[in-house]
């Protein structure tokens, strides 16, 4: 068996009794996984997709207290998944809020306009899917402009979106 921690082999890949390999298992523990700041917002990422072939990606987010997400807007090309662990995480989509606390599963498919915010006093942390896992590489590329010094723009992320099959749902802008 091959067991992975934070892309690390644990043990070697042992043959099953048919003879054929089993697949590697990873592993990312606590406090392990590539941490992005994203203005106030961090993800760590828990998987990015070199593990599942590129099908599943996924992040922790942490929100802190009233904290604007991003514009509204929608993906042509994944499912996007939210799982609130702690706190409490209000979600539109098109014109209706939905206040999201521990506990619940939020399932966006491609096409559906939303957006997401920290509007409680407290600190709010989700899990987010990808699949497929391309997002992931989006937050990569917002974890570079800010690096470099490139103000987060709405413009300047849009320009981002694009290339990740994501456009701003216009018809929702406040």
């Amino acid at each position: 068996m091959d067991v992975r921690i934070n892309h690390k082999v644990l043990a070697l890949a042992t043959p099953t009794s048919q003879g054929d390999f089993m697949a590697k298992v990873s592993i990312t523990g606590p406090g392990q996984g590539e941490l992005i700041v994203n203005g106030p917002s961090t993800i760590r990422i828990l998987e990015d997709g070199s593990n599942t072939n590129h099908r599943l990606g996924m992040g922790e987010i942490t929100i802190p207290p009233h904290t604007a997400g991003p514009p509204q807007h929608r993906h042509a090309q994944h499912d996007e998944g939210f799982y609130i662990l702690s706190g409490s995480v209000r979600f539109t989509v098109g014109q209706d809020d939905h206040d999201a606390g521990a506990g619940t599963w939020v399932m966006v498919p491609p096409g559906a306009p939303h957006t997401f915010a920290n509007v409680s006093d407290e600190t709010a942390v989700m899990l987010n899917t990808f699949t497929p896992d391309l997002y992931v590489q989006y937050f990569r590329d917002l974890k570079a402009m800010v690096e470099s010094g490139q103000p987060l723009s709405h413009d300047a992320v849009a320009e981002v979106w694009t290339k990740y099959g994501t456009e701003p749902s216009t018809e929702y802008a406040s």
